[in-house]
């Protein structure tokens, strides 16, 4: 079985020989010729409704296809390990890919664990899709699971906690019902959530695949089932991802296990420092059976909670190599106050505490960011 580092690398460029080309090139057209009139048309009609292009009919329309985008999905469903992807414009959008689907499919209800991304857990809450939302613990599923169910939606390592979720005991809950899992923090560098029952994967690519914070996307790994329900919604909303950002997309896959591993040395020391420090009431790091199991790693991802909210915002306000922002999964660190930023839209009931922070370990030295840290942290409670 070739490795994933391997796979990282070489995944997606499959036609580049044939091509005559090293480099993936980039296809920015947005009509392309087609060579006749009915084969067009037969073309136009495959794609519009969720088909991969026909051999002898054209790509027609970027909307449709994009060769560049192709080459992203088919390179990280490798990754994942699923028949095929399904890239879009946002993560927001690929979730929202889903829930249209399975609406249409009129299965409008979905269970969903809290806690997850605020923006998932927004567009849930307000049924602006014509969903349904049945908030519930991960031992709830099973209970909460109706005729008219579509999904189940889960996010593991969950943001910003990092509560870790036993996949496979969520999925035989689930039963028949798909399960939709945000593997954003994990990545398949750590995690492969199909290997667990999962049968839709969910990025915010614009993270840790993209990895440099210059681009913005989303993608879905699943079946060919699946992804053609998903290319079909993506195909009448205009949800597509720009080729340019397929791309950079691709090309981040190839350093993707490299960057993970590091990330994760760093706030593995990172975190058992903080737990130590004076300031740091409480540290959130995932632990437990599932990591070594489920997960192979813990991850780069470190939440901890420092007095309240007073004392979380100085903290934040003060550090000055870290960059006090939204977003993670880049090469350098971030910190942010979920509450007041990613969550605020979130429910009262299931906002996190004020006291939380979250913080994506980059790839600066430990020293270094330990280092600022402490000077944020005594700066903060002067």
């Amino acid at each position: 079985m070739t490795s994933l580092a391997t796979l990282a690398v070489h995944a997606g460029r499959d036609d580049l020989a044939g091509l005559g080309v090293h480099v993936p090139p980039i296809d920015l057209s947005t009509t392309n010729p087609v060579p006749g009139v009915d084969s067009g048309g037969a073309a136009y009609e495959a794609l519009a409704t969720g088909g991969r292009p026909p051999a002898d009919g054209g790509l027609v329309y970027q909307r449709l296809w994009n060769p560049t985008v192709a080459r992203f999905e088919d390179a990280l469903a490798q990754l994942e390990g699923t028949d095929e992807a399904v890239a879009f414009g946002s993560g927001m959008a690929a979730l929202t890919a889903c829930l249209i689907a399975t609406v249409g499919e009129g299965k409008p209800h979905v269970v969903a664990v809290r806690p997850l991304y605020g923006g998932s857990d927004h567009l849930l809450a307000t049924g602006l899709l014509g969903t349904t939302v049945t908030w519930v613990a991960p031992d709830g599923v099973a209970a909460a699971v109706r005729p008219d169910t579509g999904l189940v939606i889960v996010e593991t390592p969950a943001n910003p906690t990092l509560d870790l979720l036993d996949l496979a005991a969520v999925s035989a809950a689930a039963g028949a019902v798909p399960v939709v899992v945000d593997n954003t923090f994990a990545t398949p560098v750590l995690q492969r959530p199909v290997e667990h029952g999962a049968a839709l994967v969910l990025h915010s690519a614009t993270k840790y695949l993209g990895g440099h914070g210059d681009v913005i996307g989303g993608v879905v790994a699943t079946t060919a089932d699946w992804a053609a329900r998903l290319r079909r919604v993506r195909a009448v909303t205009g949800g597509l991802m720009h080729p340019l950002a397929g791309y950079l997309l691709h090309r981040g896959l190839q350093t993707l296990p490299v960057r993970v591993h590091a990330q994760q040395a760093t706030a593995i020391e990172l975190a058992e420092w903080l737990r130590g420090n004076e300031f740091v009431r409480r540290v959130h790091f995932p632990s437990g059976p599932l990591v070594g199991t489920q997960m192979s790693g813990p991850g780069a991802m470190v939440s901890f909670e420092v007095g309240d909210h007073a004392a979380a915002a100085r903290t934040v306000e003060a550090v000055r190599l870290i960059t006090h922002a939204v977003s993670l999964g880049g090469v350098d660190t971030l910190v942010q106050h979920p509450a007041s930023l990613t969550h605020r839209p979130v429910a009262a009931e299931a906002k996190p505490d004020a006291a939380v922070l979250r913080m994506s370990v980059g790839l600066e030295h430990a020293d270094d960011l330990r280092a600022d840290l402490e000077y944020a942290l005594k700066d903060a409670h002067r």
